[in-house]
């Protein structure tokens, strides 16, 4: 197994967490299962380099099992949410635990040669920095509200949120619902979640803050990702992409 990640040019970086690139070089079919982290993705999957198809998915609320057969490779952006307005320009509510299939030309990556992935990340950060010079202008309480969001890793209530980007948590919801798929309080706890998941990795199976106690932790934990914290650290046969992949700094 081949997993790269490669950062966006930072003039992106409200909108895109990072390129990533995953190759099965293997002779067997690898099983994994993905956990929440917040982003939806664009994938492009391949088969012996081939590419076969493109699709967005929306935001995972729960963990999903996958199969990855030999020879295929899969190239993904990992988007930040407002991504959904900004570039991608659509909701991903109605495929939220799902994926919806793009037209193979989607930003002409069917003629995209994938042999050089930082100059990909290039061409994909190019087209990207297009779309949003092409934006009349950005909503400065949704850039606020995501900005916070990431900060604190969704520790906080959703009324000391609307209270910094003075904006009702009522319109957040309609907001979030209707352009993701879940409410502003299930996303903090994908966040929450995901935040945990470092220090998971290195068996502190403890909630690091802003828990009540442990069991509203693995409570929360078991419900976004279907494990308990001892499950997550063991993480038998690497399972969990996230946590054999995640830097642990």
């Amino acid at each position: 197994m081949i997993y790269k990640e490669f950062q966006p040019d930072v003039a992106l970086s409200d909108f895109v967490k990072n390129y990533w690139w995953f190759d099965n070089s293997s002779d067997q079919k690898l099983d994994f299962t993905i956990l929440p982290d917040g982003c939806f993705d664009l994938i492009v999957s391949f088969n012996n380099h081939q590419q076969e198809e493109i699709s967005l998915t929306g935001l995972w609320t729960k963990q999903v099992e996958i199969s990855i057969d030999p020879n295929v490779q899969l190239f993904g952006i990992r988007f930040k949410l407002l991504a959904a307005d900004y570039i991608v320009q659509q909701s991903v509510a109605s495929f939220c635990d799902s994926e919806e299939i793009k037209e193979s030309n989607f930003w002409e990556l069917d003629t995209t040669l994938f042999e050089d992935l930082e100059s990909v990340t290039y061409k994909l950060d190019k087209r990207m920095l297009s779309i949003l010079n092409g934006q009349k202008r950005i909503d400065s309480r949704k850039q606020k509200l995501f900005s916070l969001l990431y900060q604190t890793n969704g520790e906080q209530t959703v009324e000391d949120y609307s209270k910094q980007v003075f904006w009702t948590s009522r319109q957040i919801n309609r907001y979030f619902k209707s352009r993701f798929g879940v409410s502003l309080k299930s996303y903090c706890k994908i966040l929450k979640c995901y935040a945990s998941y470092k220090h998971i990795k290195k068996g502190k199976l403890y909630p690091e803050r802003n828990y009540f106690d442990q069991s509203h932790f693995i409570k929360d934990l078991k419900k976004v990702t279907g494990n308990n914290p001892t499950e997550l650290f063991e993480n038998k046969n690497d399972r969990f992409l996230q946590l054999t992949t995640i830097s642990e700094k």
